[in-house]
């Protein structure tokens, strides 16, 4: 990408757009589209038609999206599938029809099958059961990546989705009921620490393994592939009808642990000096989603922040969102 590409990033004031906003500024890019919700409804087709024919982008990082945990995913499918959907249809179609040179589609680790091999890889998409919780969500994503490669072999597009595992970092939703378990286990520890709390529940058994990944590693990871030259970023697009592997990457550290571990390292980041204890009666989700980023290391790129490190910026970030 040119320094001077005009570059939009759709939900660039939540976690993976913020990162993503750094990251390119960090790299001296300047020419930035964003408009927030209430400038522009990406729900809304007129407006994101509008949208582009007024601005024309040259590249589009795809972060707008409707997301949250378990609770939120079991109380709200609707609005998750509805407006994921909206969302993707309205922004891959407008840059079809605006010429945008490459977009990047950033799905969730929730699109591949509740039982998937471990560790996940790309070709695992799509060949048995998602997980029922987040379901409307992960349709809602896999839907998104079709369409970016069905585009791609008929209009021959450069449209690419990526797979980011479980984000935290700066911008986080730390909301007591709609949040992330990091997010969430950041405030209720926090919380607990200022009132002498003596013990911190915890939903689930704690056994469930998830991998994290630092948001400005996985920024740095997306803007290294749209910065991918031609005759290594086409060949990730499907565009060839009998190519069965979907315009799909990865991104992650390769490495997970229990929720009971996280929640440790989290309790000692956060100072919290109480008792930890779970409650089995909470659905634990997926048993394990690990990512094989194999295929994004290959091409030369690795996570760099060590988890008690990220942990500790996310906690600032914390403190200085509700100070």
């Amino acid at each position: 990408m040119d320094l001077n590409a005009k570059i939009y990033v759709a939900g660039h004031r939540g976690l993976v757009g913020s990162a993503l906003m750094r990251n390119l500024q960090g790299k001296a890019y300047t020419n930035f589209i964003t408009r927030t919700h209430a400038e522009l409804d990406l729900t809304v087709q007129a407006e994101v038609e509008a949208f582009f024919e007024l601005e024309k982008p040259d590249y589009v990082f795809l972060a707008a999206a409707k997301v949250g945990g378990i609770h939120a995913n079991n109380t709200y499918p609707a609005e998750f599938i509805r407006d994921n959907l909206a969302i993707q249809i309205n922004i891959i179609h407008a840059a079809y029809r605006n010429n945008v040179r490459r977009l990047l589609f950033l799905g969730s680790s929730c699109i591949y099958p509740k039982l998937a091999p471990q560790p996940m890889k790309e070709e695992h998409l799509l060949t048995s059961e998602l997980e029922p919780t987040n379901r409307p969500y992960a349709l809602a994503k896999i839907a998104g990546i079709e369409m970016c490669w069905a585009y791609n072999r008929q209009y021959k597009t450069q449209y690419l989705a990526v797979m980011p595992t479980n984000l935290y970092g700066p911008g986080d939703n730390y909301h007591p009921e709609n949040s992330h378990v990091i997010p969430a286990l950041i405030r209720r520890f926090h919380e607990a620490k200022l009132a002498n709390a003596p013990s911190v529940t915890v939903w689930g058994t704690g056994t469930p393994k998830r991998e994290f990944l630092y948001s400005d590693d996985m920024a740095d990871a997306c803007v290294y592939l749209m910065n991918l030259p031609d005759d290594k970023f086409v060949p990730l697009l499907g565009q060839d009808r009998n190519d069965g592997l979907a315009p799909l990457v990865n991104i992650g550290v390769g490495h997970d642990l229990s929720i009971r571990e996280l929640a440790e390292t989290v309790r000692e980041v956060v100072g919290y000096q109480g008792a930890l204890e779970f409650d089995a009666t909470k659905p634990d989700g997926t048993p394990r989603k690990l990512m094989d980023v194999g295929r994004l290391n290959t091409m030369g790129w690795k996570a760099g922040t060590a988890m008690q490190v990220g942990l500790a910026y996310a906690y600032k970030d914390f403190l200085a969102v509700n100070s």
